[in-house]
């Protein structure tokens, strides 16, 4: 939903204006979005990359529900791959010694959980490499719920919105039907809700959908996972009481030979030893003194 409000130029230039309300001459024909499809081997989308007047500025969002600094990893990728793409687009040889022009890059990560005490900026360095001195960096910007009626906040408040109805009547339609109705109440991205209410409902139903099969999934390899332990554990413990088992009939047979070696006399206790290798000298000393009493 984040990517398809955001395929409109209205509320494409809407966003940019929400981080950039000084550049007050910009119309939707300077914004240019160049999303890519995926990064590297990965099947994986990024969210949003916009490309700003005449390739100035490449802005790349990332819409967040679940806290993760590996974000940052993910978005290393994204503007790499971006980059990649811009280069051959424009035609420009990185081997050249002629120097590359590129557009200057701002990260952005909406986040539409409960702030805390969640920083304003997150770093790859700081938080992967805290205290070293590294060859490389990248920093975002967190944008978090606020008191604004800015698209970006209203795209916060929605999210929420939708995570209490859910709670409220579960993975239901009724969730979905009552996150649009509140949130057009109060004037929540209102416009684009009354254009794509059916298109907003089935791409909520499949998002729930999904989640509701990966949890089923989960939770049927937790099970499953349980019960190979249980049968695992009941084998192994046949198995140990088996070989206890063995054992005490081998000592057992080897006690009564080593008795009637004992008794017969002639034999010195540690050739009687050798003959009965599950019991040591000294177990056959303790029986001959058994015996002996």
């Amino acid at each position: 939903m984040f990517t398809d409000l955001f395929q409109d130029k209205k509320h494409l230039l809407e966003l940019y204006l929400t981080l950039h309300p000084e550049d007050i001459t910009a119309t939707e024909d300077v914004l240019n979005i160049v999303t890519i499809n995926n990064v590297l081997t990965d099947n994986s989308y990024n969210d949003l990359g916009i490309l700003v007047r005449h390739d100035k500025v490449l802005l790349l969002l990332e819409a967040q529900s679940t806290w993760t600094v590996n974000i940052l990893i993910r978005m290393l990728l994204y503007i790499a791959q971006t980059y990649h793409e811009y280069f051959e687009k424009t035609g420009q040889k990185l081997y050249g010694s002629k120097k590359a022009k590129i557009p200057k890059p701002e990260l952005y990560v909406i986040y539409t959980g409960d702030r805390g005490d969640k920083p304003d900026v997150i770093s790859l360095s700081d938080e992967f490499f805290p205290g070293e001195d590294t060859f490389i960096d990248i920093k975002a910007r967190v944008l978090y719920e606020r008191d604004s009626r800015d698209i970006i906040n209203q795209y916060i408040i929605f999210c929420k919105v939708f995570n209490k109805q859910v709670k409220k009547y579960g993975r239901t339609g009724k969730a979905i039907e009552e996150t649009i109705r509140i949130c057009r109440d109060k004037n929540v991205l209102r416009e684009y809700l009354a254009q794509k209410e059916m298109e907003v409902s089935i791409m909520m139903m499949k998002i729930l959908s999904a989640e509701y099969q990966e949890k089923l999934y989960w939770e049927d390899w937790a099970e499953k996972r349980a019960k190979r332990k249980a049968k695992k554990m009941a084998h192994d413990m046949a198995q140990n009481m088996a070989q206890d088992m063995a054992q005490n009939m081998v000592q057992d047979r080897d006690k009564e030979t080593a008795k009637r070696l004992i008794k017969y006399g002639k034999i010195p206790l540690e050739e009687i030893a050798h003959c009965v290798p599950s019991l040591s000298l000294d177990d056959i000393k303790k029986i001959a003194a058994e015996i002996k009493q």
